[in-house]
């Protein structure tokens, strides 16, 4: 699939996700959609959303032309694609602080949303030679990733990631 096309396809599935809970209010939604403006949301919405255009990528790619090694590059890729936003959304806070106006906030928040996706991409097509011990790990980082963010949707953890702990 072209990978310009897939990232379109993340950033709409990953706008759905993030208004879906919003606009339905239907609870079983809370563990794969947006439920608040947290950064962990927005890492939770990554996260499927990249998965989700993963399965979609699967359903539109000819069998023939899928590779072999298909789902093990796009598993790490969706495991990585969170922590890819948080990396390059805060480039620019980290350079000009807050980011003001609203309008250019969210515009910010679509390029790092469609960049950090051709990221992802590159990353999964990079990836050629798969030992037995990648795969395993990935598939166990994969299930991880999944408990983290269900589990998570339900009350969160006390992360001290960006301030000291009171």
């Amino acid at each position: 699939m072209n990978m310009f096309l897939k990232a379109f396809i993340y950033l709409g599935v990953y706008s759905g996700l993030h208004f879906g809970y919003e606009l339905t209010k239907w609870p079983f939604l809370i563990p794969f959609f947006g439920t608040n403006e947290s950064v962990f949301e927005h890492l939770k919405l990554a996260f499927w959303a990249y998965f989700i255009a993963n399965v979609i990528e699967y359903l539109i790619v000819s069998r023939k032309r899928l590779e072999r090694n298909f789902w093990c590059p796009r598993l790490f890729s969706t495991i990585l694609l969170p922590w890819l936003v948080v990396i390059i959304w805060y480039i620019l806070p980290g350079i000009i602080g807050h980011l003001e106006p609203l309008w250019f906030e969210l515009f910010w928040s679509f390029f790092v949303t469609f960049v950090t996706s051709l990221l992802a991409i590159i990353i999964e097509r990079g990836i050629n030679k798969l030992s037995y011990a990648f795969k395993v790990t990935v598939i166990v980082l994969f299930l991880i990733s999944v408990f983290f963010f269900v589990r998570f949707s339900f009350g969160k953890p006390i992360l001290d990631i960006f301030e000291i702990p009171k």
